[in-house]
């Protein structure tokens, strides 16, 4: 990675980055957490990308409850926030921040409404198939929580699961509007801080018969 597109920030954005960040349409989203247990394992990286591919990580200390320049990105209404599994990073940021994330487009929602050809929504086959990328996954389980020490190529995976989702969402976005499931997707979207709700207080599937 070249040093003109990336950059790391300790603790939170710094104001020039939040100006650049808040002129953006929409901006990529991505944490890396010590587990997939949300209560249990810390916030450890915060990853952003806008349209030009300029990508910001992050590092959040551990014991950390304040990010106010992420706090208004995040929660900026006139932002579309574009994850690969929102409803992870959403559930994050509100129980790490309390962040209230919107408006939010996932492509793992997207792409199971589109892509219904296929049964593989992972973020390494949708960015293989629309951006013709294939990303390394290579560094997807290490030790997050070491941030003075991330290798180079745990910052480069970092970067790369948000570099390409801003041009994976307008391919999912157009095939959805083509299929005729566009507003589907939306109303699923808006669902999704429901779901993080039910997630921090440890619910299972409440809608189970």
């Amino acid at each position: 990675m070249s040093l003109d597109n990336f950059q790391i920030c300790d603790r939170d954005l710094d104001d020039d980055t939040l100006t650049r960040y808040l002129q953006a349409e929409a901006i990529a989203v991505d944490t890396e957490t010590m587990g997939l247990v949300l209560g249990r394992d810390r916030l450890c990286l915060v990853q952003l990308c806008d349209l030009q591919g300029y990508v910001t990580a992050i590092q959040i200390n551990k014991g950390q409850t304040e990010a106010p320049n992420l706090q208004k990105l995040l929660e900026a209404e006139n932002i579309t926030k574009v994850f690969h599994f929102a409803r992870f990073d959403v559930a994050q940021f509100r129980y790490t921040f309390g962040i209230e994330t919107k408006p939010i487009f996932c492509t793992k929602i997207a792409s199971k409404l589109a892509r219904t050809y296929t049964s593989n929504h992972g973020l390494k086959n949708l960015v293989m198939e629309l951006e013709r990328v294939e990303l390394d996954k290579s560094s997807q389980s290490s030790d997050w929580g070491n941030a003075e020490n991330l290798s180079p190529q745990q910052l480069s995976y970092a970067a790369n699961d948000v570099r390409y989702l801003i041009g994976v969402r307008a391919k999912l976005t157009a095939m959805l509007k083509r299929e005729g499931r566009w507003e589907l997707a939306q109303q699923c979207f808006d669902c999704i801080p429901v779901f993080v709700s039910l997630d921090i207080l440890s619910y299972e599937n409440v809608f189970e018969h």
